[in-house]
């Protein structure tokens, strides 16, 4: 549910595979589906690749039923109940305002409307109209048309800024409507992005969101990008905004993983062979992470987003015990990093888990020996 990236093209240069694995001797070799040698996931109780949640990054029941029953029946107070029940501090919201606005915003792209038609989403207008003063509502609204320019238009035209304009005066709305959310400040972090603030502009929006929430992952990560060197910022600006982060983290945060992060999203700039990946700066990101992962509060909806990230190093690093583990976690939802890159993300998802499969049982690993 994150905002689209456009690096995968790249990223996959430098990492060609195949979808069909085996193990032998340590090696891992083509083979043609439903050859005898080749690994299969469905051994390790993994869900098939048909089966895999392209929405979200890991399970929350209560929003899969109420964007079930909001998308089929168009009614939005289910959403708004459950919006007005989650902690305004936590990552949950966050990730709860990113998915109805989403949703909505899906739902118009895939019926624009017209004659005799009503036009998809239609929910989230009458929501805003009958209910404005609700702080749920208003900040759907503001991620809605940020995801709208991102979506339909691009960065730097006049359709792009008009709507991402709209999208601020939105924030400023739903920041009114509750003043100790951090969640419409999150969205504003989108929005200085494409459009562009000036580093003062976008630090006050920043400073703002620390008052808040000053651990928010999600917050994070979405400032992150303002400062990657393809946005407003440099190679060095993002690791050292990631390892200050990460310098601060208290006790049980993801921040811990930030640099992970960071190096991801400067791939583009580094040699991608696989001796990289083994390297003391990719290591040190990943030790980061897998350290962040197990000190995490059990319930903390941020984990999925560092474990698939994880999934993805450990697999180019040839960690494939490691991998294993963490997609143990994961498995069944795909809707992150690096997966979204993919125009088919749950098929990128079941090449590097087969890969993951494949290293582990070259490596003598089987479904016995890894551990639940």
């Amino acid at each position: 549910m994150e905002i689209l990236w456009v690096l995968i093209a790249l990223v996959m240069l430098g990492f060609v595979v195949v979808p069909f694995v085996r193990r032998g001797r340590g090696t891992i070799t083509r083979v043609p589906a439903g050859h005898p040698d080749a690994a299969d996931p469905v051994n390790y109780g993994f869900a098939r690749e048909e089966e895999l949640d392209v929405r979200m990054p890991g399970p929350d029941q209560d929003l899969l039923d109420v964007l079930d029953l909001v998308q089929r029946t168009q009614d939005y107070r289910a959403a708004q109940q459950l919006l007005a029940g989650t902690e305004a501090e936590g990552e949950r919201r966050w990730q709860r305002v990113q998915a109805f606005a989403g949703a909505a915003s899906l739902e118009l792209q895939q019926r624009p409307g017209g004659v005799g038609e009503a036009p998809g989403g239609q929910w989230l207008r009458v929501w805003r109209t009958e209910m404005p003063k609700d702080a749920g509502g208003a900040a759907v609204h503001a991620e809605f048309l940020v995801q709208q320019a991102w979506r339909t238009a691009a960065p730097g035209t006049d359709e792009f800024r008009i709507i991402m304009e709209e999208a601020r005066t939105a924030c400023g709305e739903a920041a009114l409507l509750a003043p100790g959310d951090p969640v419409p400040y999150l969205v504003e972090l989108s929005v200085a992005r494409g459009l562009g603030y000036s580093r003062q502009d976008f630090e006050q929006v920043w400073l703002k969101i620390l008052d808040r929430a000053p651990a928010h992952m999600g917050a994070h990560l979405a400032a992150l990008h303002y400062w990657c060197e393809k946005w407003h910022g440099s190679r060095q600006q993002a690791f050292a905004f990631a390892e200050a982060a990460a310098a601060r983290a208290p006790q049980g945060s993801l921040l811990a993983a930030m640099p992970l992060f960071a190096v991801f999203e400067h791939l583009p700039e580094v040699n991608l062979v696989a001796g990289f990946h083994q390297s003391e700066t990719v290591t040190k990101a990943v030790h980061g992470a897998l350290h962040a992962v197990h000190s995490a509060r059990p319930d903390d909806p941020m984990t999925a987003h560092v474990r698939h990230l994880l999934v993805f190093f450990l697999v180019r690093g040839e960690r494939w015990a490691e991998a294993m583990s963490q997609l143990m976690h994961v498995d069944g939802h795909v809707g992150a990093l690096p997966w979204t890159l993919s125009s088919d993300p749950a098929a990128e998802f079941a090449v590097y888990r087969a890969l993951a499969v494949a290293g582990y049982e070259a490596n003598g690993g089987s479904p016995a020996t890894l551990p639940r």
